[in-house]
Parts: C-alpha cells; structure tokens; sequence
C-alpha cells in the first residue's frame, strides 16, 4: 500500500500509541509517535506531518496548548483530539480552535479513520 499522508500521534500511554500506530499503517499512512506536546514541539518534524492525533490531558503541556502554540507559530496542521475526559470545556476549547473532530476514548478505529480522511480531505473509495 501507498503512504498517503504523514500522521503525528502525541498521547502519553504507549499502549494508545502503539495500537493508532499499527491501526494508521495498516491503511498506508506514514505515522511518527511523540509520547509529550513537548517531544513533537522539539522534533523539529513539524513541517513534514499533514495531521495530528492528539491526547488532550498528558502531563506537561496538554494536547489543546500545544496545538494554541502551533497556531501562534503558523503552523496550520489539521488536528484530531482524542481524551478519556468527559468534560465539556475541553471540547469547546478544541472546537474554537478548528479540531477537525474530537473522539472520546474508547473509540472506534473506523471513526478515526473517517476523521484522518475528513481532516485530509481523502475521497473514501
């Protein structure tokens, strides 16, 4: 299968990691793992990701300060929030900055890859 489109996914538990990892390569995409905000800010990657999945709440920096900091510097990466939280704000926070979509953990493996193709702009076949 043809890489598609370059996937950063940033979320401290290596399990999620690793399993949005296997699921995006098995559907062709080009996946880079960050394990803080903080490890994708200093990757210096940027430039060559065309979407992010991120966790919201990790330690450090969250997913929504990182993306703000994105924003400020240019950077307009299309990004999907993933979070295990069912607070309403961070939602609204998400939505206000333009998340292409934000899933509540567990979530279906189709429906993140309906939002990727969403965000990317791909034609289901």
């Amino acid at each position: 299968m043809v890489t598609r489109s370059t996937i950063a996914i940033i979320d401290d538990d290596n399990f999620v990691r690793t399993s949005l990892s296997s699921l995006l390569r098995s559907y062709g995409y080009s996946v880079h793992l960050y394990e803080s905000a903080e490890a994708l800010l200093e990757s210096g990657m940027i430039h060559l990701l065309d979407c992010l999945v991120s966790d919201i709440q990790m330690p450090g920096m969250s997913g929504l300060h990182m993306y703000q900091r994105l924003l400020r510097e240019g950077h307009t990466i299309p990004v999907i929030f993933i979070t295990a939280s069912a607070a309403p704000a961070p939602r609204l926070t998400a939505t206000e900055l333009g998340a292409r979509c934000y899933l509540s953990k567990p979530f279906d493996g189709a429906h993140l890859i309906a939002c990727l193709e969403m965000a990317l702009k791909i034609d289901r076949p």
